[in-house]
């Protein structure tokens, strides 16, 4: 039985250690992986491009509009008559026609420069959204990263239960063999040991599942790899991460963005007072016709303006509502922000008691791990039964599982505490 201590001792130890000759991925290769291969990134960057061009789409408005028109006409008796007394002379039988002009926007109730500005406004949106992808496909790619460490970390304890439930049942088969216990000791270690077998089996097939996903999502073409789980075994304290919630919040892009909404509306009811302004516009052109066998060309200037009068009635409602709406989103900002501040302090709390889950997980194997320890030598002194021995190693395996999944859960709250207080 002490050399079941030993055997102890060096597996959890080796467990700690655990080193792999795979090429050796860290948690930050993982994320940029993600960010230069992952789906939501490549169509979040293309909708930014989208508004760039909607950008320079709108800058053309400020350029002259140009027309080119023809056309041709031919009739079976002439679009004229001439009466000429003694006779009657047919016009017009057929003829050609073109021209080409070029219309400047003078004004048009300020609506090109503000579309201008929205346009700009709109790539500084995509520019946010962006942002907020880069935050989702990062969490998602660590969250995919610390499930494989768990899954690798439980493995690394079912095996550290094997080696010893192999070694008891070598000695609990040596005593039945001596006479000295029964048939029914034996059975248990090896229903316990089936359970074990079936337990890895089911682990084994979660990681390969998670290794697909994690490979899927971050645009890895191989599967032979090992991740790098230093930051796993230094768990540093929360305190080093906190800071001003109400510093932070102007620096997040979801505040950005309501900051932008409201922006948006003011423009847009701008936009809705332009469409009943005057509209006036400058123009020159050059004009051709062949209508009488004779072809004519000359040049043109005109000035257009436009005046909706019968629109003003419906306008003043239109432009009241969008009004309206842009008191709702200042609204909506202000309502958001607060939440904002909420979610920001939620995730704080979420990260100091994950911290401390650390901590008593922690306390819990070192518990868990000697009391194996005690009741192996108890159990070879005779003084407990073999189902507690095995009890003990069902609570060390509980134990570590509860620590790993304490170790990851508070990383992760980590990297989200940090995302929402713009520290990637």
């Amino acid at each position: 039985m002490k050399r079941n201590n030993i055997v102890l001792l060096a597996l959890l130890l080796l467990s700690v250690q655990g080193v792999s000759a795979q090429e050796l991925l860290t948690l930050e290769q993982c994320k940029q992986m993600a960010l230069e291969n992952n789906v939501k990134i490549k169509n979040a960057r293309l909708e930014q491009k989208a508004s760039m061009q909607t950008k320079k789409e709108a800058f053309t408005n400020y350029f002259p509009v140009i027309n080119v028109s023809g056309g041709g006409f031919d009739t079976d008796k002439g679009m004229a008559v001439l009466n000429l007394g003694v006779m009657n002379m047919t016009m017009m039988e057929n003829g050609i026609m073109g021209s080409i002009t070029a219309t400047q926007p003078v004004f048009a109730g300020g609506r090109i420069i503000n579309g201008n500005k929205l346009a700009q406004l709109g790539t500084e949106v995509s520019e946010y959204q962006l942002e907020m992808t880069e935050d989702e496909v990062a969490l998602h790619a660590e969250q995919y990263y610390w499930q494989i460490v768990s899954l690798e970390e439980k493995k690394k304890t079912i095996n550290i239960l094997q080696q010893l439930l192999s070694n008891l049942h070598k000695d609990v088969t040596a005593a039945y063999e001596a006479g000295i216990s029964n048939k029914n000791d034996v059975l248990k270690v090896e229903l316990k040991m089936n359970e074990i077998e079936s337990n890895k089996l089911k682990l084994n097939n979660g990681i390969n599942l998670c290794r697909m996903a994690l490979c899927q999502y971050i645009g890895l073409s191989q599967k032979e790899f090992a991740l790098d789980t230093t930051a796993f075994k230094v768990i540093a304290p929360p305190d080093q991460y906190r800071v001003s919630h109400e510093e932070a919040l102007p620096l997040r892009a979801e505040y950005k963005l309501l900051d932008k909404n409201v922006e948006v509306n003011k423009l847009q009811t701008n936009m809705k007072i332009g469409e009943y302004l005057p509209q006036i516009g400058v123009g020159a052109g050059y004009m051709y016709h062949d209508v009488l066998d004779k072809g004519h060309d000359f040049g043109i200037i005109y000035a257009t303006v436009s005046v909706p009068l019968s629109s003003w009635w419906g306008g003043s409602h239109a432009i009241k509502k969008q009004k309206i709406k842009t008191k709702m989103a200042e609204n909506s900002k202000q309502d958001n922000s607060e939440q904002l501040l909420i979610q920001m302090q939620q995730l704080w709390n979420e990260l100091e008691e994950s911290y401390q889950q650390v901590e008593l997980a922690s306390k819990s194997v070192v518990s868990a791990t000697e009391n194996v320890r005690l009741n192996i030598d108890y159990y070879a002194a005779g003084t407990i039964a073999l189902s507690d021995l095995l009890d003990a190693q069902t609570l060390l395996q509980q134990s570590r599982d509860q620590y790993t999944e304490a170790c990851t859960n508070y990383l992760t709250k980590r990297t989200r505490y940090l995302q929402v207080t713009n520290r990637h």
